[in-house]
């Protein structure tokens, strides 16, 4: 009896180390394509700054169009600018959205500072009108490659996000006043021409990244349908610190037919940074969840905004 129960510890021991084994697996390849993301963006969005925008002084929005004016008119660093002008959003966003969402952040900055210092890419056009276009698709493919990898390399919105929620503004209202500041103090110091062309080129770039991350506006709505669905709503309210709607649902016709058994059906609204964190989760709890993402355009109340005054 006593062997046969030390037999049956050692199976359910293996079981789980398996399933521990294969759960780091997952999140590891997940990681790994993270990763890709985040390089494939810097590359794209170094070209874009210095095979476009730099050689003809033009600018774009955000944290990098400030140290783009800054090295227009100054003649400083970028690379460094680059490194110094986020630091600030970098230690906010530790506060607002985690600790994997910074550490990714920190080395797509870093890697976008490098490929800008060391990387020689040509000068493939001096006409105005394709600098703007071209230099802003370029830069917002690699904006938007690196937040699918759930990092940023501009920290405006990270800084939108915050002010959003002790403001009572939309992100996206915060993120155009940041830039109409921006455009106008380059028709003061560099000149209206390159101010108009920059605001094309940024134009061209927000929307190109609204085609890479397929859409997400500044929140998604997400659906979860699982087996383990209490598991999943304790690390969205715990790990995640966001607000949960839990439906009571019946299943229809699914592969074993009609199934007319009850269901939780869980959900929840997040800021687009935390998507991939959201996924990875999801992943180590259930990889066979259900799970539909819709965009929202805005949000009142909850615990979007108002996370940081619940959690105190």
């Amino acid at each position: 009896m006593h062997a046969t129960a030390n037999q049956h510890t050692v199976r359910v021991f293996d079981r789980e180390k398996a399933r521990s084994f294969l759960l780091y697996k997952r999140v590891l390849k997940s990681e790994i394509i993270n990763f890709f993301l985040i390089l494939l963006g810097v590359l794209s969005a170094s070209f874009g700054l210095k095979s476009f925008l730099l050689p003809n002084d033009f600018i774009d929005g955000g944290i990098t169009g400030v140290s783009l004016l800054v090295r227009a008119r100054f003649g400083w660093s970028l690379p460094l600018l680059i490194i110094l002008l986020n630091i600030p959003f970098i230690v906010l966003g530790f506060k607002q959205v985690g600790k994997n969402f910074v550490i990714k952040t920190v080395v797509g900055i870093l890697l976008l500072a490098i490929a800008v210092a060391v990387v020689d890419y040509p000068i493939l056009t001096t006409d105005k009108l394709l600098v703007a276009v071209f230099g802003g698709f370029f830069l917002g493919a690699g904006i938007g490659l690196t937040m699918r990898g759930g990092g940023v390399i501009d920290g405006t919105e990270v800084m939108a996000i915050a002010f959003s929620r002790s403001t009572g503004l939309t992100i996206g209202d915060i993120i155009l006043i940041v830039n109409i500041i921006i455009f106008s103090c380059a028709a003061y110091l560099l000149s209206m021409e390159t101010a108009l062309y920059s605001i094309l080129a940024y134009l061209s770039a927000s929307k190109t990244v609204d085609f890479i991350i397929e859409g997400i506006e500044e929140y998604t709505g997400v659906t979860i349908i699982s087996a383990k669905n209490e598991e999943i709503r304790v690390m969205i309210t715990e790990k995640l610190g966001r607000g949960v709607t839990v439906y009571k649902g019946t299943r229809g016709y699914g592969k074993r037919g009609a199934v007319n058994t009850e269901i939780d059906i869980l959900y929840s609204v997040i800021t687009r940074l935390e998507v991939a964190r959201l996924n990875t989760e999801i992943l180590k709890i259930d990889p066979s969840a259900f799970v539909i993402m819709n965009s929202i355009k805005d949000t009142r109340g909850g615990m979007i905004r108002k996370k940081r005054i619940i959690q105190h």
